[in-house]
């Protein structure tokens, strides 16, 4: 499948999952999460079990009640009360018990399900084609590996499993009522069905503004992270006030998404709040009659609803009244809970939508992994583009022998850069093939190509690790020693030796506390360090001092000694040893040869070097600015 086309099928998922509310998919949703819980089953299970065992001492509470009330206090004796005392503090100190350890226990699968959820997610973007990077804001995919799982984090937090046991709870009350008094069961029940309706009306509305809120977040998020990283562009601009004012409204859309949630969870709590009222004040009315025997018209037929003085015992609507308030507490919850649920359910949607995806870059089943690398590469009729209808490179066919140190050049847009990130397959061509010592890229193992592929761009990524780990990137294989000779090699031991703490020295985020140059010597002593066939450099020796740009060619031809090379270069001065130079314009190969064959067909390449000579010239003759 194309990436094109892979992202079409991906969309319309998650169109189909924007249409689809609760029910099923509510059912796939925890059906995703029981995939992480499995592992800690036992933990869950015994989480599960104490449920109805907190239910049973919970619901023994009003019964113990009601026999106190009519076996002994009505009949005015207190022999043997107090057994019925004891039982009724057992039932309270064991429900207690039971709620908290079904809570460590629901908990302590929890932590880790979602350990390896978080785990799961980022394996699956480690996963992921460039491409995907291209379209998902850093800022969004944080959300999902942080935000997102918290919420669902929040779900068991809340006590949100223990809707199971509000089911049981509210099961048993409504048998036990039934079971003591039929027609006082109905009548204290009947306003159920219209809570049931009006709650189901605001939760079907709730759950499609859940999926708002999260959305919302996400796109903060991403704003936060793209202001916070470009905070020095943002000042140097003065355009505080115009990011300030587009964080104002996105802020202002997630604060309304929000309040519009708080709406409906005060709807759904008023309603439950209103519906438990006029179900005690029923149960009142109609229990009084019962206790002192008045007659009671129901539907106007008095005489079919007359009673008899004593027709339930005084205990019995006392225990009726600790049962409905029971009967509602969980119902209470349950709008807080469910807020909770619905949360979490649109949060785990988002990130198992992540876990469907299916990465179009990846090593086939019959992945090639050859044991030596010469180094050879052939590019043959290769054309591609980042997108449909604009090409980028339009048919370009050269080869590369084992050792030959390559440089390619060409104006902005030409396809210099797209050349290296097909090289190490991060992108697959449209057209044509790529093939490294004869086997075409597509049917290497991914992780085996690449690693036979060291690559140092102009902008040098640093880790907030140690400089030590930076070089060796964690690999197991490069000891401390390995890279310390690296970063000999290339120039880099010397600063690194005047810091402080030496290689042990912190990084700070994006190692903004390096020089541009520092960052790419280190960077070429990572590349040397994992000793790769292929070397790639894409405009690795610019915007540097000249003292800096001396070490930095000094560590180009290190290393380069015995690899292929493939050198990206706006500086035509730099590439003049090349073996052979190759002149991309628009995507196309219009020149290739060695720097004196190529000047002396004054053609493309004579022109560029021309211009560039001339303007270096001019500048280093230029007379000094006069200052007043």
């Amino acid at each position: 499948m194309s990436t094109a086309n892979g992202d079409q099928a991906a969309r319309a998922r998650g169109q189909a999952r924007e249409q689809e509310l609760g029910g099923t998919h509510d059912l796939q949703m925890l059906a995703g999460l029981w995939r992480f819980i499995r592992p800690y089953k036992r933990v869950f299970y015994a989480s599960l079990a104490l449920l109805p065992l907190t239910s049973f001492f919970l619901l023994a509470q009003p019964w113990i009640v009601k026999q106190c009330i009519d076996g002994y206090i009505a009949a005015g004796t207190i022999d043997g009360l107090g057994w019925w005392a004891t039982a009724f503090g057992v039932a309270i100190v064991a429900e207690f018990f039971c709620l908290y350890w079904q809570h460590y226990f629901t908990m302590l699968a929890a932590q880790h399900a979602l350990a390896d959820l978080r785990v799961a997610v980022f394996d699956k973007v480690q996963s992921m084609q460039t491409a995907y990077f291209d379209r998902n804001p850093a800022g969004r995919l944080v959300t999902r590996m942080t935000t997102d799982i918290d919420v669902i984090n929040e779900m068991f937090a809340a006590g949100a499993l223990t809707i199971v046991m509000d089911f049981i709870t509210l099961t048993g009350i409504i048998a036990i009522m039934l079971a003591m008094h039929l027609k006082l069961a109905l009548v204290t029940l009947s306003v159920l069905p219209l809570m049931v309706l009006l709650v189901d009306f605001f939760r079907r509305k709730a759950r499609r503004n859940y999926r708002r809120v999260r959305e919302r977040i996400a796109r903060l998020n991403t704003l936060l992270q793209e202001s916070i990283s470009g905070m020095a562009v943002v000042q140097l601009f003065a355009r505080e006030r115009a990011v300030a004012a587009d964080f104002d409204a996105d802020n202002a859309l997630h604060r309304d998404a929000n309040q519009r949630s708080n709406l409906y969870e005060a709807s759904l709590f008023s309603i439950v709040e209103g519906v438990s009222s006029i179900s005690i004040a029923l149960l009142l009315w109609y229990g009084a009659h019962l206790v002192i025997g008045e007659p009671v018209a129901i539907g106007g037929d008095t005489a079919a609803s007359s009673t008899v003085a004593g027709a339930i015992g005084f205990g019995t609507l006392v225990a009726f009244i600790e049962y409905i308030n029971k009967f509602f507490v969980p119902v209470r919850d349950f709008s807080t809970k469910y807020a909770v649920m619905q949360s979490a359910l649109t949060a785990a949607e988002r990130v198992f939508g992540i876990l469907e995806l299916e990465a179009s870059i990846k090593s086939p089943a019959d992945a090639v992994v050859p044991e030596q690398t010469k180094g050879s590469i052939e590019f043959r009729n290769v054309r591609f583009g980042y997108h449909d209808g604009e090409p980028v490179l339009r048919g370009v066919s050269f080869k590369v022998a084992p050792g030959e140190h390559l440089a390619v050049v060409g104006a902005t847009g030409s396809g210099k850069t797209t050349i290296t990130k097909l090289l190490g397959r991060l992108y697959d061509v449209t057209e044509g093939e790529i093939l490294i010592d004869g086997v075409d890229v597509r049917r290497w193992d991914l992780g085996a190509l690449r690693r036979r592929i060291g690559s140092v761009h102009q902008d040098v990524f640093m880790f907030a690790d140690t400089v030590g780990a930076n070089i060796a990137l964690w690999d197991e294989g490069i000891s401390d020693r390995q890279a310390r000779a690296a970063a000999g090699h290339v120039n880099a031991d010397g600063f690194v030796q005047r810091l402080q703490r030496g290689y042990a020295t912190a990084v700070r985020e994006r190692g903004n506390n390096f020089s541009t140059g520092q960052r790419q010597l280190l960077a070429f002593a990572r590349a040397l360090a994992h000793e790769p066939e292929i070397l790639v450099l894409d405009e690795a020796t610019s915007s540097v001092d000249n003292e800096t740009e001396g070490l930095i060619q000094d560590a180009v031809e290190t290393l380069q000694k015995g690899r292929t090379s493939v050198v990206i270069a706006h500086r035509l001065s730099t590439i003049e040893r090349a073996d052979r130079i190759l002149v991309l314009h628009h995507g196309e190969v219009r020149e290739q040869g060695t720097h004196a064959e190529l000047i002396g067909r004054d053609g493309l390449y004579a022109k560029l070097y021309n211009l560039q000579h001339d303007a270096e010239e001019e500048r280093n003759g230029a007379e000094p600015p006069a200052f007043a």
